[in-house]
């Protein structure tokens, strides 16, 4: 299956690159982000922090996500670029009189290779994402008085190796942006073995630029974000995410979020992934594509 998702975006830039060869403009580190996280997909590269008001408890996110190479197809109005992402998201809980201990992480790492083609009033845009992400209790989640693991819950070895393929259209023009997608994933190695290897995600981001006028000298956009994923674990069913906030700053620049999240599925924390919750929290993340 990957074979066929790496041809469906090494095609188009062979394509257009064969229609107009001259034009064809090669730019390495290329400023800003070709493909911008998704604000409700909590697999995502991000720096910031999610509170839980019902027992004070934090998701805590720490990563990047860089575009190395751009390859612009001027006369086509197309690009294709690569980059890297490093990312983890822990969770840090309070236990027998010591806060902010980290209880579990996730971690990810990987490259992604985007696309895009603009056309009148938006474009159509693709990503696909090749991911190793393993999971692990931490020393937060140990009584080191009565020697082991809190409420008898051991570490599992969770590892997931997965390519996921997204792909949508993104209107645009001065007074919103609305990018809706979806897209298959595989993974083509899971522990445990429960974990069903495909899945499918969806969702979409709507943005809408300076309601009130700009605060500060700088834009400030109402935003409202969804995002599901269907997973098997063994049984198929959503994990549903929904963000809804603020961000000063441009929609696709730096700026700072704060937002209400709720979330309804199954644990985020892949150590937890056979407990179902619902989870009310709020948020602050910091972009700087």
């Amino acid at each position: 299956m990957l074979r066929y998702i790496f041809l469906f975006f090494l095609f188009p830039a062979l394509l257009f690159s064969q229609s107009d060869s001259t034009s064809v403009s090669y730019e390495f580190a290329p400023s800003g982000l070709h493909f911008a996280p998704l604000k409700a997909n909590y697999q995502e590269a991000r720096i910031g922090l999610l509170y839980y008001p019902s027992d004070a408890n934090l998701k805590v996110d720490v990563g990047n996500t860089i575009d190395l190479l751009k390859i612009g197809f001027p006369a086509s109005r197309a690009a294709l670029t690569f980059g890297l992402e490093f990312m983890a998201y822990a969770y840090s809980t309070s236990y027998s009189g010591y806060r902010l201990q980290i209880d579990a992480l996730d971690g990810f790492f990987g490259g992604n290779a985007a696309f895009s083609k603009d056309f009148s009033g938006g474009r159509f845009i693709s990503r696909f994402r090749i991911i190793h992400n393993s999971a692990h209790l931490v020393d937060g989640h140990y009584d080191v008085v009565r020697k082991e693991w809190i409420g008898s819950k051991t570490p599992i070895p969770f590892t997931r190796d997965f390519g996921e393929l997204l792909a949508g259209y993104e209107w645009l023009n001065e007074s919103y942006s609305l990018r809706v997608l979806g897209g298959p994933t595989y993974a083509t190695l899971v522990r445990p073995l429960d974990i069903k290897k495909y899945s499918f995600s969806s969702g979409f981001e709507y943005a809408y630029y300076n309601p009130f006028g700009q605060v500060f000298r700088k834009d400030f956009n109402l935003f409202l974000a969804y995002y599901i994923n269907i997973m098997g674990s063994p049984v198929y069913h959503g994990n549903n995410n929904l963000v809804a906030g603020l961000k000063f700053g441009q929609w696709y620049g730096k700026g700072v979020l704060l937002y209400l999240n709720y979330y309804a599925g199954s644990n985020m924390f892949s150590e937890y992934y056979k407990d179902n919750i619902h989870k009310f929290g709020i948020g602050f993340s910091v972009d700087f594509p």
